[in-house]
């Protein structure tokens, strides 16, 4: 399923995604901004919920990348 990801080089993963999770710097990120409301439940606005699948998704890209490279050389 994730085939396509095991092509791609970790550094082509891995700099989109920091600067994917971190913008904007000033004044906090958005993907901080974002999971602070969803714990406090104010997280409902599509537009919102949208930021933080964007923000989010190299995270969780990168995540899979390095779980599916531990699993390959065990």
């Amino acid at each position: 399923m994730f085939t396509w990801l095991d092509k791609i080089p970790l550094q082509m993963i891995a700099l989109p995604a920091a600067l994917l999770a971190l913008a904007p710097f000033v004044p906090e990120p958005h993907l901080w901004q974002k999971l602070k409301m969803l714990a406090s439940g104010e997280l409902q606005k599509p537009i919102d919920i949208f930021d933080l699948l964007f923000h989010g998704t190299g995270l969780i890209l990168l995540a899979i990348k390095l779980m599916r490279g531990e699993r390959e050389t065990h």
